[in-house]
């Protein structure tokens, strides 16, 4: 029975404690200037990527530069030029001209 008061102590004395508590007055706007640091930290943080060096002015330069490097091998294929100097090419180094059949040649 002595454990039984001794809870009963303990429990009343638990109850006490609450009755001392205070409400505490915060600061005015404290949870908007709160809500403004975590989403602004949240911002920092996403923010931070790999690809941040590779603006959009830089990609539009990358385009640029590949579109012309194609334009100008398209027109040297299309050369007459490219075939004879191909032809010239395997005669000097002993290459066969003749058309052979491969997976690309079909």
């Amino acid at each position: 029975m002595k454990k039984n008061m001794n809870v009963e102590d303990n429990v009343k004395k638990t109850l006490n404690v609450l009755d001392t508590i205070n409400t505490i007055k915060a600061p005015p706007f404290f949870k908007d200037k709160t809500m403004q640091r975590l989403f602004a930290e949240k911002d920092v943080i996403a923010s931070v990527s790999i690809w941040n060096w590779f603006s959009p002015q830089l990609q539009l330069a990358t385009l640029v530069c590949v579109v012309l490097v194609n334009v100008y091998a398209v027109k040297q294929i299309n050369n007459s030029e490219y075939d004879a100097s191909i032809s010239s090419f395997a005669s000097d180094y002993g290459i066969s001209t003749e058309q052979e059949y491969s997976l690309f040649n079909l």
